[in-house]
């Protein structure tokens, strides 16, 4: 399958974000996804993961958070996240339209990236649907303080892909939030997975890792409609 890939930069706030986009002849779907709080749009498992959606008949945005193209270390606060988030997705829509591609346009993430994009899909930003790479529902050892206040008003389909031994988010506790969203949620577990998608004596490359899920990220987006 022929893909064609840009880089490119969008504007946010008073700067610019790194971003790349990737599309495959006339794909079904256009994925924006943003990466995790510690690692940027360039991680392998970012590139295997994009990689496996266009190969699968679907379109790609991957983009910085403003921390990360400034080289800090410590993730953006939702308001200037959120404001990334919102102009990748306008990014994408004007991407798509040159192209003159009318399939859907859905928002993922990894750990903080999707959360943020659940965030901003919460406060308004329009969505098809929503992927969540491993949510991070707690942080470690702290599952008293849940982030889950602001899913249960969004109404999209949303995909929770979590590795079963994911120490960001108890299973009895994600099972819980996933089933108080109701139907437009759907959880499903990666057998042995940590926060990465790790599997302890799996040998995989943080690309292959990266690649493997989007097979069902494609096959959910697919039945969503």
């Amino acid at each position: 399958m022929s893909v064609s890939a840009s880089d490119f930069r969008i504007p946010v706030g008073e700067g610019t974000v790194g971003a790349a986009f990737a599309r495959p002849d006339n794909p079904t779907a256009t994925v924006v996804v943003a990466h995790g709080a510690g690692a940027g749009m360039d991680h392998p498992f970012m590139h295997g993961f994009t990689g496996g959606l266009n190969s699968l008949g679907i379109a790609t945005l991957r983009f910085n958070f403003p921390y990360r193209e400034a080289g800090r270390k410590f993730p953006d606060r939702p308001p200037a996240a959120i404001a990334a988030w919102r102009a990748a997705m306008a990014a994408a829509a004007e991407r798509a339209a040159e192209y003159g591609d009318t399939g859907p346009l859905w928002a993922a993430g990894k750990s903080f990236g999707g959360r943020m994009a659940s965030m901003a899909v919460a406060e308004g930003m329009e969505a098809a649907g929503l992927v969540f790479l491993g949510y991070p529902l707690h942080a470690p050892g702290k599952p008293d303080k849940l982030r889950d206040e602001h899913l249960y008003g969004i109404t999209a389909p949303m995909l929770f892909l979590q590795g079963s031994r994911d120490t960001f988010a108890t299973p009895e506790l994600l099972e819980d939030v996933v089933g108080r969203i109701g139907p437009s949620a759907v959880l499903q577990w990666v057998d042995g997975g940590d926060h990465s998608f790790a599997v302890a004596g799996l040998k995989r490359s943080a690309a292959e890792v990266g690649a493997s899920l989007a097979e069902p990220v494609a096959r959910f987006i697919r039945s969503s409609g």
